[in-house]
């Protein structure tokens, strides 16, 4: 099993920045992709990015492109999701995930087997 601890929501105004984290233990060998999903209140889980564990490979939708960047440090076991030019529309739960499938879709739900507990961020006017 994979463990995911996620870190780095909290409450920012409109403009500005926060960078969450994701720290992974457990089996972390087999994973192939992890990714950052959101959820907003009274809304579905969504697709926000996600970066291959090898290679330079990152997908991303197009509410977050040119504003966030997913990142990684293979050594500490931990993934990155920076976020600039928060919008109040960015406000939602966000949640990491893993996923040790090599063939499945990135943006599918079903393709990630453990996530993390969430962490809340709320953008402010």
């Amino acid at each position: 099993q994979v463990q995911l601890v996620e870190s780095g929501g909290g409450l920012v105004q409109a403009g500005g920045s926060l960078r969450l984290s994701c720290a992974a233990s457990g089996r972390t060998s087999s994973t192939v992709v992890m990714g950052w999903f959101r959820q907003a209140p009274g809304k579905e889980r969504e697709f926000v990015e996600a970066i291959r564990w090898s290679g330079d490979i990152t997908y991303y939708a197009d509410s977050v492109k040119g504003r966030f960047t997913i990142s990684r440090d293979n050594a500490k076991n931990t993934v990155y999701l920076q976020m600039n030019s928060l919008k109040l529309e960015d406000t939602a739960v966000y949640y990491c995930a893993a996923s040790m499938r090599p063939w499945a879709k990135y943006s599918d739900l079903g393709a990630y087997a453990y996530w993390g507990q969430g962490t809340q961020v709320t953008v402010s006017s």
